[in-house]
């Protein structure tokens, strides 16, 4: 819901960033496996309950994940890295609550697998609106900068990123936190289904 905005104020600091970095011969795809290798950083630390530095690394990581698309808009985004990109991202969100599992099994369990039963709703409906919208060849006007058709919902990734957030300020309320947001989840699946039967007819 927030991702437009957000996108919008940071991108001339992404694009400075960006240029620098190409600049310095660094590509969008080795950012995003550094990315995703500082995410799963702040998912092992989450895991054994350093909580406040898994959240530096989580934001750490989540800053990368917005300069590869920076660094690939200032030289040639491809196939091959839109993939790598949403591949790595998926595999982020799903190991967050995972780790707080890992972290407080007795506690936390449930609440990670309702949550994690949730993203696969997201990621799910997210994957299947725009794998149908290729085919269509329909591009989106929210986010013309993505690889494929960009569906939103309720619970993007500020709002998730803002969860996990909370989860490692308060790592004593994960359970109720992730409830909660499991239910946002929710209504954007029921919300994307909607839309896809809209707009596939």
């Amino acid at each position: 819901m927030l991702d437009k905005a957000v996108q919008r104020a940071l991108r001339p600091a992404m694009t400075r960033a960006a240029r620098g970095l190409v600049r310095l011969g660094v590509g969008a795809d080795a950012i995003s496996v550094a990315g995703f290798a500082t995410g799963m950083a702040a998912a092992a630390a989450i895991a054994f309950q350093q909580f406040l530095p898994g959240l530096a690394l989580l934001l750490l990581s989540r800053l990368m994940d917005g300069l590869d698309g920076a660094v690939a808009r200032a030289t040639t985004p491809t196939d091959r890295g839109g993939f790598l990109d949403i591949t790595l991202d998926f595999l982020f969100y799903a190991a967050i609550p995972l780790a707080f599992a890992l972290a407080d099994p007795v506690a936390n369990a449930l609440p990670a697998a309702v949550l994690l039963a949730a993203f696969i709703g997201t990621g799910s409906s997210f994957l299947a609106f725009a794998a149908v919208a290729e085919k269509r060849r329909l591009q989106s006007l929210a986010f013309p900068d993505k690889s494929f058709y960009f569906l939103g919902g309720l619970t993007e990734a500020t709002e998730t990123i803002t969860a996990f957030a909370a989860m490692c300020l308060w790592p004593q309320w994960f359970a109720p936190i992730a409830y909660g947001f499991a239910a946002l989840c929710g209504i954007t699946i029921v919300l994307r289904i909607g839309w896809g039967w809209q707009r596939f007819r």
